[in-house]
């Protein structure tokens, strides 16, 4: 019996010691996978806030290329309004070249008297014909003479439009000149705005590729480093299961170990009540119920009576 306890004994210490020094190996694993844990989701973290940097500006190269794009739409609009103006200018340029040669014209024919002077004599003459008694063969000079100074009248008047048409002419070139350079200094700014425009696109792209790979990098890092978080959590949970199992196995050897205990002590209180019976000293309650259940009192009379026989 004193053997088995001692055998039991040092299995019950071995597994304390396997326990143990399976706490020690425990130890820094579940640190490294801690520390890893955390590490990992650095990664993450930095990861997540590269990626939302990449959308913010990926988003705003979107907005970028739609304001050029209205500004493009509107360059359009304003030089299509600038070749209005200038093919107008042109159309003015060419009207006033005709004027001009329709005014060369009559000035070559422009006769030496001044319209007032004509249009006085015209009067005089037409005042002559109604006011005095006239034959037809008197009349008919005075008429033709008229008709000579109407024409040359009308000359004057001709030209005279001209010279005014000429005048609106230039006036309405000139508000066509000036049309299309505002026009073209607007087109001019706007293309200023949307090269600027295009390059800051080109920058928030370029950008965004080069946080874009700073992001892969870190995800990267990040699954490889929870790779080595998953692999110290397995060996943490390989380790604490073996603990368990050994933490059970030492419980059952000390529960067998105390059932053990118990069965000796049984024994030894069993082994004292049955000197106290043979020696004729009393016994207590307990001491006679267990010989009793035992059947040891009525074997014990039994042996004297057959001694006595």
């Amino acid at each position: 019996m004193g053997n088995v306890g001692l055998e039991e004994t040092k299995l019950s210490e071995s597994l304390q010691q396997r326990i143990k020094e399976l706490d020690q190996l425990l130890t820094p694993v579940k640190e490294e996978a801690d520390k890893l844990g955390l590490e990992a989701k650095t990664w993450m973290e930095k990861r997540n806030s590269l990626n939302t940097a990449v959308r913010k500006l990926r988003d705003e190269a979107v907005t970028l290329r739609e304001k050029r794009d209205s500004i493009n739409e509107e360059v359009k609009d304003l030089k299509r309004l600038r070749e209005e103006a200038t093919l107008e200018r042109k159309e003015r340029t060419a009207q006033i070249s005709e004027l001009k040669e329709r005014l060369k014209i009559l000035l070559g024919m422009k006769p030496s008297q001044t319209r007032q002077s004509i249009q006085e004599k015209i009067k005089s003459l037409e005042w002559r014909i109604q006011t005095t008694s006239l034959s037809v063969k008197e009349e008919e000079p005075l008429i033709d003479q008229i008709r000579v100074l109407e024409s040359q009248l009308l000359i004057h008047q001709q030209i005279k439009k001209l010279e005014e048409d000429i005048i609106e002419k230039r006036a309405e070139e000139k508000t066509f000149i000036a049309r299309a350079q505002q026009l073209h200094e607007k087109l001019s700014e706007l293309a200023r705005q949307s090269q600027t425009l295009h390059e800051k696109r080109l920058k928030s792209l370029d950008k965004s590729r080069s946080i874009k790979s700073d992001a892969d990098d870190a995800h990267q890092e990040f699954l490889e480093i929870k790779q080595k978080a998953e692999d110290s959590h397995e060996k943490c949970v390989a380790l604490l299961h073996r603990r368990t199992s050994l933490q059970q196995e030492l419980r059952q050897k000390d529960k067998e170990k105390q059932a053990q205990r118990q069965v000796e002590l049984r024994e030894e209180f069993e082994a004292k009540a049955l000197t106290k019976l043979k020696q004729g000293d009393k016994l207590t309650w307990e001491e006679f119920k267990i010989l009793a259940d035992q059947g040891k009192i009525r074997k014990l009379k039994e042996t004297k009576k057959n001694k006595l026989k």
